[in-house]
């Protein structure tokens, strides 16, 4: 494995590890942002008020993304033992 290989490959985990992430993080962001929209109109300023559903709402993500993020993880490992093959 030269030095080019491994950069590719740190770079593709990289990239994996964003999609795989990102739908996740988005979710959590806009229910955040909904929260925190809600909050500075009602004036409450509960800390477990932005815990509690962000926490849902992840989780909800995660069952609804979770074909998604193994096969995009399923695609990354069977590339990645092709190139163990192939050295």
């Amino acid at each position: 494995m030269v030095e080019a290989d491994a950069l590719n490959l740190l770079r593709e985990a990289l990239w994996v590890t964003l999609k795989m992430a990102g739908p996740i993080m988005a979710v959590s962001l806009i229910v955040g942002l909904i929260i925190s929209v809600l909050q500075a109109t009602t004036s409450i300023q509960e800390q477990t008020l932005t815990f509690v559903p962000k926490l849902i709402a992840i989780f909800v993500a995660l069952l609804v993304f979770a074909s998604y993020i193994g096969s995009t993880m399923g695609d990354y490992t069977r590339e990645l033992f092709r190139m163990v093959a192939r050295y």
